[in-house]
């Protein structure tokens, strides 16, 4: 069976600027004049599509228990793998997890690289909750729980599979800590301050060869108001049934108008190690964005 290793994962936690790479590399691949469809974006779709997994399972998902899918799904990715002569790249919101039967979700004989985005957890907690319609603190708990996951209700055929989300700590060590992931970190926070070496950093690391001008008229296509506008004209499929809209700001930093000091300090005290860690607080345990 051959096996390639074509598939370039675009992993993070939920609300952290993966939908924002996935416009900026449809611009870049398919030179668009202008910015590209956010209803159509080439080549992204997210590694726990339920209709991916009947497709090259030859298996209705809807027949299998959610740790029967786990078991299966690395060998769906291999087999998209084994389909595809070009480069594969899959959104995925998972945690980097196993199955029951102690096999990684993610099959690293077939992985090209991983971007691994990661954001500040205090703008995370305010985006997530109007995504989720719900409430800052109770996002704030849900970041908190080892046991978040998405589409998981058994009452109910989701269009995607479950994802086990985990903390927002334990998602990000998940992925970034993992031995021989041929990983590339980026800030979100970056890809607003310092765009063009951040795009450009991870457009290397997949191996692509296009020019600063390329990198940067695609980042240009694909800045916020765009998006914004396109969804107010014509939706976006991947916005829930709860959230009023899917882009709503944009920004970093948007969480000091949002979060109390109380909410603030929750979220530093849950998450502390791996905010130090990434830069979002200072010495004297500030937040830095």
């Amino acid at each position: 069976m051959i096996k390639r290793k074509n598939i370039v994962w675009l992993a993070s936690y939920p609300k952290s600027g993966n939908t924002w790479y996935r416009v900026f590399l449809t611009n870049l691949l398919t030179a668009c004049s202008s910015t590209a469809d956010i209803n159509q974006l080439k080549s992204t779709p997210i590694a726990s599509s339920r209709q991916l997994f009947d497709d090259l399972s030859g298996i209705p998902s809807s027949e299998l228990t959610a740790d029967e899918i786990d078991h299966l799904r690395p060998k769906v990715y291999e087999e998209l793998a084994r389909m595809s002569p070009d480069l594969q790249y899959l959104k995925i919101h998972d945690a980097f997890t196993f199955s029951k039967s102690g096999d990684p979700l993610i099959p690293l004989n077939v992985t090209r690289a991983v971007i691994y985005i990661i954001r500040n957890p205090l703008d995370i907690a305010v985006s997530f909750a109007y995504h989720s319609a719900c409430s800052i603190d109770k996002m704030i708990q849900l970041m908190n729980n080892a046991n978040h996951m998405f589409c998981h209700t058994p009452d109910k055929l989701h269009h995607q599979l479950r994802q086990q989300l985990l903390t927002w700590s334990d998602h990000v060590c998940s992925w970034v800590d993992r031995p021989a992931l041929p990983l590339l970190i980026i800030r979100y926070e970056d890809m607003h301050l310092n765009a063009l070496d951040t795009f450009k950093k991870s457009i290397r690391f997949i191996g692509l060869n296009y020019t600063d001008e390329q990198i940067m008229r695609a980042i240009e296509l694909s800045a916020f108001e765009h998006l914004r506008e396109q969804e107010e004209k014509n939706g976006f499929i991947e916005k829930t049934s709860k959230a009023e809209r899917f882009f709503r700001k944009g920004k970093h930093g948007s969480w000091k108008d949002e979060l109390t000091g109380a909410q603030v300090q929750t979220i530093i005290r849950n998450h502390h190690s791996i905010m130090r860690r990434f830069g979002y607080l200072d010495k004297n345990d500030q937040p830095v964005f």
